[in-house]
């Protein structure tokens, strides 16, 4: 876990889930991965297993003990659809998600398919609570079909993470989607962020009147290219949930915004 994340759209980060495998070329240089591998083998470390999948019940309850509310990135460090996670397991961080409402929870997959149908079960008359954000990364058009599968999802709020953006994505359905974040892809490997994929993107959001953040150029560190498109810096992100508005809540990640 991480609370003051370097991350820019959010607050702090818990994993109650650790390391992954890869499905698309989004994985191809990932972050998550690099840094876990850093620790294998490390007796008592973290990361002593490295990138290899992990569960972590001893987490579960760690949204309880942060009293400040808070933006908080769920499963920064793996994939909490992933197809060897037991829905009895997800069911135990949704509970906890549900039961401490106090905070926002953006949860974001690649497995697109099983996060709709898991939430369709979970949420079968109705939609998920309106603090638990759900999300889908989409690095190129090969896997829009992962928008698609987050528009039939029953959530209150949908979001996309085109990042690390590798493609033009001139054409999005953006019917249901609450926010998009764009972001280059950063280290040693990095590939490079044409302005104009940016720039169409910004375009359709502002169109369809979504809300657009941009977090980065990217380059050998997340920092290196700054995140000004045409001098601006793009903040956008979606509405507090109208159950706390007035309830004297605030979230430093909102707040930074302006």
């Amino acid at each position: 876990m991480a609370d003051n994340s370097a991350i820019e759209w959010t607050d702090a980060t818990w994993n109650p889930v650790t390391g992954c495998t890869k499905v698309s070329r989004g994985c191809d240089h990932c972050y998550a991965e690099r840094f876990a591998e850093r620790w294998r083998g490390i007796p008592g470390h973290p990361y002593e297993q490295g990138f290899d999948l992990r569960l972590w019940k001893s987490r579960l309850d760690q949204p309880a003990q942060w009293r400040r509310p808070r933006m908080i990135f769920v499963n920064s460090m793996g994939d909490l659809f992933h197809k060897s996670i037991s829905d009895g397991f997800i069911d135990q961080v949704f509970t906890q998600m549900e039961a401490v409402d106090r905070h926002i929870y953006q949860v974001l997959t690649k497995r697109s398919l099983r996060m709709r149908d898991y939430l369709k079960g979970r949420y079968a008359n109705h939609t998920a609570p309106p603090h638990i954000w759900c999300g889908v990364s989409v690095e190129d058009h090969r896997v829009c079909s992962r928008i698609r599968h987050l528009s039939m999802a029953p959530a209150s709020v949908r979001f996309l993470s085109l990042e690390p953006l590798l493609g033009p994505l001139p054409a999005m359905d953006l019917e249901g989607i609450s926010w998009v974040i764009v972001g280059g892809e950063s280290g040693p490997h990095a590939r490079p962020l044409q302005p104009e994929w940016v720039r169409q993107i910004r375009d359709q959001c502002a169109a369809a009147a979504v809300p657009f953040f941009f977090k980065q150029w990217g380059g050998h560190t997340p920092k290196a290219g700054g995140r000004l498109l045409e001098g601006v810096e793009y903040n956008g992100m979606p509405p507090l949930p109208q159950f706390l508005v007035g309830s004297g809540h605030s979230f430093p990640a909102l707040a930074s915004r302006g």
